[in-house]
């Protein structure tokens, strides 16, 4: 038997459109020659379809697409993810899989384990499944699993089921793992989710045939890179990643020479990661092109590449809004920016409203020294300015601020923070250097002045991030240490830094929560992002 891989970008809610989708790949891959064809987790709706289940008619409707489907295929069975009734007590609806064969009743299978954990609260909508079997197809039992089902403990955030879907169903006769899954990306999830799965298959001397999604939804971005491994643990298959991709692979295979390329570099995966995530929020909201305020500093051109590569050139708008406090090399590096990209690029100075806006105050702030109070008047301004566009043209704004800013409060509320996608908001700054250098791999893209020069907001005279942040290749580590990792200021202090650097970064980060609660969507890239996957009250008196 072969089976046929259908690496899916489905849209949440879009259930005819994924209905076309899931057909149009099972006939492609039938046509080459599958006798069974694997989609990933909840193809049919979408995932994570969230409160959706509540609304009244969406079960029912992703019901009735799935008899659809059931009446479209042929002779070759097709494993599909949707949404099942549960009929008993607990949670309304189960997270399930259906084996769809022309002239076979359907055949249903549930999620055992339900993730409620970091981005995933699936118990709050679904019952686990009571017991797990092997389904049979074309005379091989196989292990139908749902993501989280195959994941073992070594690879979780700590112990988190007493049982394992896999070894029951092993133990039951399966010869063969089946999983149907949707497993978002963080950086470097994909090599250690293949080596997860490797594991798994060496251990229980089985193949898995490992089909996850792809594309952005919402903060979510997932990568695809589906696999085939074989009954030694040895890789045999890897679909694209960041891309709809479709593979047919023998169940069965002797030991291969086929070369399966490694995975790429930190910096390559998170532009590709980044570019999906900010081409599918765009698209699968009804937007068509962006539009972005350019610096001339190295984050907002990362940004400006990320936009024009997800987008087209033609498809984003840069803005640079100068005061007299930006230097002209901003302004140039800007302009050049956007002629290497070939995106259109608007100079717009906003001196003129910066001064009447301060003159209004003259009386009420007589006598008061100039603060931050002025030097926020300034990215409200462009904020304004850069909404105007957006409402005028129906760009979607995109805002260029990036983690460690935004940990610690270095981001002006109704200023910077203005807008649809906050594209890079879960990069760390170091990492945004590192993206800037592999974008420049080939031809000088982002201007080498961007790279080198010290990172300023140029909000006032000779301003530099440093004068107010520890440097970035200091806060990055602690950043990572406190919100990623979650460990306690003793911890971070135990690995060598100064303790007072350390108390002033963990007390901003705690102090701006309230930014960050009003901070537009980003997309998650690292293992704990700020929104979905980081919830903290904002009224609350805990100090570490």
């Amino acid at each position: 038997m072969k089976i046929g891989f259908a690496q899916l970008n489905t849209t949440v809610g879009d259930l005819s459109g994924n209905v076309r989708r899931i057909l149009a790949a099972y006939r492609d891959l039938t046509a080459r020659g599958a006798g069974l064809v694997l989609t990933p987790e909840l193809a049919l709706t979408g995932y994570p379809p969230q409160d959706l289940v509540f609304k009244a008619r969406f079960v029912p409707l992703n019901l009735a697409a799935l008899n659809e489907l059931h009446r479209e295929v042929g002779e070759v069975p097709l494993v599909v993810g949707f949404i099942d009734l549960n009929p008993g007590p607990g949670q309304p609806f189960h997270n399930a899989a259906a084996v769809l064969q022309r002239g076979q009743p359907l055949r249903r299978v549930h999620k055992s384990l339900l993730p409620t954990y970091d981005v995933f609260d699936e118990d709050r909508y679904f019952e686990p499944a009571q017991a797990v079997a092997p389904v049979e197809i074309g005379g091989e039992k196989f292990g139908i699993t749902i993501c989280e089902d195959i994941w073992t403990e070594p690879y979780l955030p700590r112990r988190l089921y007493g049982s394992s879907p896999v070894e029951s169903l092993i133990a039951q006769g399966a010869t063969a793992i089946l999983n149907l899954s949707a497993s978002p990306f963080s950086i470097g999830k994909a090599a250690r989710r293949a080596e997860m799965l490797s594991a798994v298959a060496a251990r229980h001397g089985v193949p898995i045939f490992y089909c996850n999604a792809v594309g952005g939804n919402d903060q979510l971005i997932f990568d695809g890179n589906s696999l085939a491994i074989d009954a030694t643990g040895a890789l045999q298959t890897r679909l694209a990643a960041f891309a709809e991709d479709a593979a047919v692979v023998e169940l069965r295979t002797p030991p291969s020479e086929l070369h399966v390329p490694p995975f790429p570099s930190e910096p390559e995966e998170l532009f590709h990661a980044l570019a999906l995530g900010t081409r599918d929020y765009l698209h699968k909201c009804g937007f068509h092109s962006a539009v972005l305020g350019l610096s001339g500093g190295i984050d907002s051109a990362v940004t400006a590449c990320i936009a024009a590569h997800a987008l087209g050139a033609e498809h984003v708008l840069g803005v640079t809004m100068p005061t007299q406090y930006s230097s002209r090399g901003s302004i140039d590096d800007s302009l050049q920016l956007a002629q290497n990209l070939g995106i259109r690029c608007q100079e717009i100075s906003i001196q003129r409203s910066f001064e009447t806006f301060r003159a209004q105050f003259s009386e009420i702030f007589a006598g008061l020294p100039e603060d931050a109070t002025e030097e926020n008047m300034q990215p409200r301004l462009r904020g304004m300015t850069l909404m105007a566009l957006s409402n005028k043209f129906g760009h979607l704004l995109l805002t260029t601020g990036n983690k460690s800013e935004l940990a610690v409060g270095y981001c002006t509320l109704y200023g910077d923070m203005f807008g649809g996608l906050a594209v890079i908001s879960d990069v760390p700054k170091t990492a945004v250097y590192r993206l800037a250098e592999w974008i420049n791999r080939d031809r000088e893209i982002i201007p080498r002045a961007t790279i080198e020069k010290p990172p300023s907001a140029e909000l006032k005279p000779d301003q530099r991030d440093q004068d107010t942040l520890p440097p970035y290749e200091i806060l990055d580590p602690i950043l990572q240490g406190y919100v990623e990792e979650q460990r306690s200021t003793a911890e971070i202090i135990a690995r060598g830094f100064d303790e007072k650097t350390i108390r002033w970064v963990v007390r901003r980060v705690d102090l701006n929560e309230y930014k960050r609660a009003q901070a537009v969507p980003g997309l998650k890239v690292t293992s704990r992002a700020f929104g979905l996957g980081r919830r903290m009250p904002v009224a609350q008196r805990f100090v570490e």
